[in-house]
């Protein structure tokens, strides 16, 4: 769209009811004056109940039926949040294009908590078009006139309009905050939320300063794709072009596309009606619609159901309960809107046959808003043991983002069951403080917080320890103490001037003078990467620094078992991505597993302690790049630490065959997460022939490379297990297949988990949650059966071994790596 472009709809064309939402009052309200009669109302222990009034006048008269919101008391609220918040959307009779250019909303607040007769708290109005006469839009704060009722008049008595001798500092913000929610603003993360903190300093500051004693309204109009220019109808001051006798397409704006069909939703009404609860309950679907329902309950959990498809399901809602994989199908269906129909659901919920921990997790999910459903969904969580919880503990920490409160079933849940699991209660906390930089959410995660540190604390010794809650809380909170340490190390390094060298000699100098307590703690602290491990100081002679842009630290820690582990810290990197590719790794792992199936996947910890900083696990091993460097193969490489003469290539049998699994188990895992930018200083090798992935900064299909190919299997890789028409890469291919099988079945697990991180600051996931989930879904082949999707799979693995192009671009990247 061109700069000085302006599109814009005419009221006079919009056939939609005019539409707002009245959000909280805001303001301290003054003491109510008691009644003369004592029985009528009790001051002390009755709270004023409120409701809003809200009434349209066009032209000074009042123009259709006045609307009321629910009644609100202070009581009902929970604690921490406006003094009174309806959240409640008001649709008028009055539809846009039947709006005057002087049409103005009036807004009365009472009080009816005192006796039988209403108390008048006050009002106010708001013009609907600006002096532009354009349609308002957003958030609007408007100051009540206290003790008197809005005045829809022309010439208002009571405007909500703040008098421009009185506007300050906040009303500024507010108009501009308003401007930033309608998109008017350009969002830039990191500028936004220091705003955001520097406003509301500012206005803690001036409500201390002031103490305004004013009400006033919240109240949020409805937004158009482009501004509402107000125009009466007939008057068309843009004159029709005549109609060409040429076949030339006409675009014309259709309010009502995407709307629901009246007459079709009636239909559907009439279909549901709870009359024919008694004759569903006995219909049993014919063979073609038993077909059509095995076939929905196969859909993958990201497909949208049609509206036939929900009508079949309902209609054989009974004979569907013992049928557990039907249930979230099921729940889709519902009309929630309908009370009626969404508390029959409810019970249905209740009989069903009990659904699988997976299952569980999509209830959790954006999709269902009923804390009933989610209710259920954690209920059934409860039957998962702490190592499964711990597989999804990252997910159901984001899965609060999608809750109805800021404390609700699932944190509670959460919290419980950490207080019995040490790794549970450390990654939790780690979990949800890293969140807290997310401004939008940051009130609920700290709850969750509060709530784990408040139950921590009033925990007792365990039967297994003798350390109680308040000794657990303060082991965990000296892990941010430690990371805190560290960052402020990793900055003393960096300003460092030299190479690489220089920087390892001061660090070393700060850990043995300055800094020389993080040698030996006074207590000893649980390893973030691993809570049950005690680490009781650093060894700053074991202890280095990586060459590369961020200087990551390699620290080699102390354990209080007498041995040690070495941890890679680094700041100035957001290691959410790679911590959450991990986690699918580990969990892939352990579906190959429990099917019996080993491929020697090397699943390090990776915890991001921040939004820029994190910690990972350090695993003794040599990038491929350096291997072919120095080995010039990778079989000469494995020669050197397990040969064996008779062995095959001059390595030991077992050796080969740990590499080729391994190989087998990353080129599937690495095809079906879209794993990008793969080259070989990324792909390590360790000295027993495991070879596993790091870096994980493009994933879901991303790759800044041109012309990727499906899977990173070089020819090095090929050529160790002795070229493409030996056995072992026969092997390899079988081992692929399998594994590619076995992970089509869990295919909704996996779905579920990344459904469940779709409002997460992943950059990979918040770029587009919905493109990636599907594409993520894609990869899967759910339209091919087993036998199909083995020479699927088979075709990806020939095509990735003879690409070309990835063979230029390593030598390329090799250079970049060289002159760094």
């Amino acid at each position: 769209m061109a700069r000085n472009e302006f599109r814009f709809f005419l009221s006079c064309d919009i056939n939609l009811p005019v539409t707002f939402k009245i959000e909280r009052l805001e303001g301290k309200l003054s003491a109510r004056k008691p009644p003369d009669s004592a029985d009528d109302c009790n001051i002390e222990e009755k709270k004023p109940e409120l409701y809003v009034e809200s009434l349209l006048y066009i032209d000074g008269a009042p123009f259709g039926l006045p609307m009321r919101t629910r009644f609100l008391s202070l009581g009902r609220l929970e604690s921490g949040g406006p003094s009174y918040c309806w959240n409640e959307l008001i649709t008028l009779s009055t539809k846009y294009r039947d709006l005057t250019a002087n049409s103005q909303l009036a807004v009365t607040v009472y009080d009816v908590s005192c006796g039988k007769d209403e108390e008048l708290v006050g009002g106010a109005t708001i013009h609907l078009f600006n002096m532009k006469k354009q349609l308002k839009t957003g958030k609007h704060k408007l100051r009540l006139w206290a003790g008197e009722e809005a005045d829809g008049s022309i010439n208002t008595n009571t405007p909500g309009k703040v008098p421009k001798e009185e506007r300050g500092e906040l009303e500024r913000l507010e108009k501009l905050v308003n401007k930033y929610e309608r998109g008017q603003i350009q969002r830039v993360d990191w500028l936004d939320r220091l705003a955001f903190k520097a406003m509301e300093r500012i206005k803690e500051r001036e409500s201390l300063k002031n103490g305004s004693s004013h009400l006033y309204v919240i109240i949020d109009f409805c937004s158009f794709e482009h501004r509402v220019v107000f125009q009466e109808s007939g008057a068309n001051f843009i004159i029709p072009s005549p109609i060409a006798s040429t076949n030339e397409l006409v675009t014309v704006w259709d309010p009502e596309v995407g709307k629901v069909n009246p007459s079709e939703h009636k239909q559907l009404k009439l279909a549901r009606s709870l009359n024919r609860g008694i004759i569903d309950r006995d219909l049993k679907p014919s063979i073609t619609e038993r077909k059509s329902i095995q076939r929905i309950l196969r859909y993958p959990p990201t497909r949208t159901l049609t509206g036939e498809e929900k009508q079949l399901l309902w209609k054989f809602r009974f004979s569907l309960m013992a049928e557990k994989r039907a249930l979230t199908k099921f729940l889709r269906c519902v009309e929630w809107s309908d009370v009626q129909e969404a508390k029959q659901a409810l019970e249905l919920m209740g009989k069903w046959e009990t659904i699988d921990v997976c299952d569980a997790l999509e209830l959790l999910s954006p999709v269902f808003e009923s804390e009933e459903v989610r209710a259920y969904a954690v209920s059934v969580l409860e039957r998962a043991d702490d190592e499964e919880l711990q597989c999804y503990l990252l997910q159901l920490v984001q899965a609060l983002r999608f809750e109805r409160s800021d404390k609700s079933r699932l944190s509670y849940f959460l919290v419980e069951r950490s207080l019995c699991n040490t790794d549970l209660a450390s990654f939790l906390r780690w979990y949800v403080a890293v969140e807290l930089h997310d401004h939008p959410y940051a009130r609920r995660f700290y709850s969750t917080y509060e709530l784990l540190e408040e139950s921590m604390l009033k925990l007792g010794p365990s039967a297994n320890s003798d350390e109680d809650g308040f000794k657990l809380w303060q082991s965990l909170v000296r892990q941010t103490e430690l990371t805190a340490q560290l960052c402020s190390i990793t900055r003393d390094v960096r300003n460092v001037r030299g190479g690489t060298q220089k920087k390892i000699e001061k660090l070393r100098q700060l850990l043995s003078g300055l800094l020389s307590e993080l040698t030996y703690f006074d207590e000893p602290i649980r390893s973030p990467l691993a809570p049950r491990v005690l680490i009781t100081g650093i060894i700053p002679s074991e202890s280095s620094i990586f060459k590369s842009a961020l200087h990551p630290l390699r620290l080699t820690f102390r354990t209080a078992s007498g041995g040690s582990c070495k941890i890679i810290f680094k700041k100035g990197d957001d290691l959410r991505q790679d911590q959450l590719v991990i986690q699918m790794v580990s969990l892939m792992d352990r579906l190959l597993k429990l099917e019996n199936l080993d491929l020697h996947l090397t699943p390090y910890r990776v915890l991001a302690t921040g939004h820029d900083e994190g910690m990972l696990e350090f695993i003794p091993s040599k990038s491929l790049a350096q291997i072919l460097s120095e080995h010039r193969s990778i079989t000469s490489y494995l020669q050197k630490f397990y040969p064996d003469e008779d062995g095959p290539f001059g390595i030991t049998a077992t050796c080969l065959e740990t590499f080729i699994k391994s190989c087998a188990g990353y080129s599937v895992i690495t095809y079906i997460l879209g794993i990008g930018d793969r080259h070989l200083d990324n792909l390590l090798l360790q000295d027993d022939g495991r070879l596993f992935h790091v870096d994980f900064g493009f994933i879901l299909g991303r790759d800044p490379k041109p012309f990727p190919p499906p899977m990173k299997l070089c020819k090095e890789m090929v050529e160790a297990m002795g070229g493409a028409e030996s056995q072992y890469y026969t092997r390899f291919k079988s081992y692929c297949c399998e594994a590619y099988n076995i992970l089509r079945k869990s295919s909704n697990l996996i779905l579920n988990l990344f459904h469940l991180m779709a409002g997460s600051n992943i950059p990979d996931i918040a770029s587009d949650p919905e493109k990636g989930i599907l594409k993520l879904q894609e990869k899967f082949r759910l339209d091919l059966d087993d036998e199909e999707s083995i020479h699927f799979f088979q075709d990806l693995i020939n095509e990735s071994v003879s690409a070309l192009f990835p063979q230029m671009v390593e030598t390329i990247h090799r250079w970049a790596q060289y002159w760094r």
